[in-house]
């Protein structure tokens, strides 16, 4: 069937290395910073969106985008938070090449965190800029004034997701486990799971208040309502895959049906409505 042709490795090459297809489209990119709440900033470049925490104690980074903009996102570190003040601890929120590309470049200042599944992950790719703290469940960093709380969600966008939460300033970094109003990419050859990331979603709302603000990992800095509507997308495209397969439907007939106008509009280059429906179908089986 066609949508074996879609399939995990391919994507994560093309995120991982397609997106970094010459050095001049680097060259274009601007780091944007917008504060979110407290002392927590979101850097927006190319890649995943980049959230750090400022203060006396040094700077708490999570992800690194692509090895190109390293020298750029340093120098945007350094505008919040002054030259002086360290990058001690940098945090995957997973595996994938858009979000700890520059880890070889910032792993030299900061101790690497990740899920032990990103470090074995990263390993089998390469020896450079490995995680050198991991952790099972969940692990806290105390720094800046307030509890930096890094939880393990499973079996979701892939095997090794970190959310993050930072308690005080009332904000979540959730990774690549939300794709601000659009469909998100669901690495199912490394774990990932469409059934599970929705459930991992519906926890993540049960956990935080209704005024926290949310860094996603791609799209723009969103709000509870945001999640909320992400989280009818995920569960109302899988019901509608879901029923059409039990009604005896094929993937193609299904794949070249669609899905309901409502959701066509979360359709964007990298994961399209039929690269939704195939990883929704995949899931499913």
């Amino acid at each position: 069937m066609k949508h074996i042709a879609w399939c995990g490795a391919v994507l994560f090459v093309l995120i991982a290395v397609g997106l970094a297809s010459g050095q001049r489209d680097f060259a274009r990119v601007q780091i944007k910073t917008t504060h979110v709440a407290g002392n927590i900033h979101m850097l927006d470049g190319a890649g995943g969106n980049i959230g750090i925490s400022v203060g006396d104690d040094g700077v708490v980074m999570i992800d690194d985008q692509f090895a190109p903009l390293a020298d750029k996102i340093r120098k945007a570190v350094e505008k919040v938070a002054g030259k002086k003040k360290p990058i001690r601890f940098l945090v995957n929120t997973h595996m994938h090449g858009d979000h700890t590309g520059g880890n070889a470049y910032f792993g030299k200042e900061a101790s690497i965190i990740a899920h032990d599944n990103v470090r074995v992950r990263l390993l089998a790719q390469s020896k450079d800029g490995l995680p050198v703290i991991t952790f099972d469940d969940s692990l806290s960093i105390h720094m800046n004034g307030e509890q930096v709380k890094v939880v393990h969600f499973p079996t979701g966008h892939t095997d090794g997701d970190s959310i993050i939460f930072f308690e005080k300033s009332n904000v979540v970094h959730m990774g690549d486990q939300f794709f601000s109003g659009m469909f998100p990419y669901v690495d199912l050859n490394s774990g990932g799971n469409v059934v599970g990331f929705t459930k991992n979603v519906e926890k993540v709302l049960e956990m935080v208040p209704d005024d926290v603000k949310i860094i996603p990992g791609h799209g723009p800095l969103s709000s509870v309502d945001d999640l909320h509507e992400f989280h009818r997308m995920l569960v109302e495209t899988t019901d509608y895959v879901r029923k059409k397969m039990e009604a005896g439907n094929r993937f193609e007939k299904i794949r070249t049906g669609g899905l309901p106008d409502e959701w066509k509009s979360w359709s964007w280059g990298f994961v399209t409505e039929e690269r939704w429906i195939d990883a929704v179908y995949r899931s499913l089986q």
